[in-house]
């Protein structure tokens, strides 16, 4: 493990302290750490799984982490284009309005 997480436990760790810990621990710090999948691919499946999902709530930290970990604006947009023919046209609608606002906010 590269550092010791903690963005869980300063979140939510009050309410839940073991489910923050294993969010930090095993999570993001074990399975995102993996070195069988680079960051930048973890984003990748991870956005095309919420947006298929419509989890919106999860999407704006996860478009800011595909960004950190490498994923262009476009690639972004390629792959929301491509979930509106698999996924839905309302789940790629809601996504691409996210990311914008994501693109907003990072200038990226």
């Amino acid at each position: 493990m590269k550092h010791e997480p903690t963005a869980a436990r300063e979140s939510f760790g009050d309410v839940a302290p073991h489910l923050a810990e294993l969010t930090d621990k095993v999570l993001f710090g074990d399975v995102w750490e993996h070195a069988s999948l680079s960051p930048r691919d973890r984003s990748l499946i991870t956005i095309t799984s919420l947006i298929s999902l419509y989890r919106v709530n999860e999407m704006p930290f996860h478009l800011r982490k595909a960004i950190e970990n490498g994923l262009t604006r476009d690639e972004i947009v390629a792959t929301i284009t491509q979930l509106a023919f698999y996924a839905g046209w309302p789940p790629a609608m809601t996504a691409l309005q996210i990311a914008k606002k994501v693109f907003d906010e990072t200038g990226k």
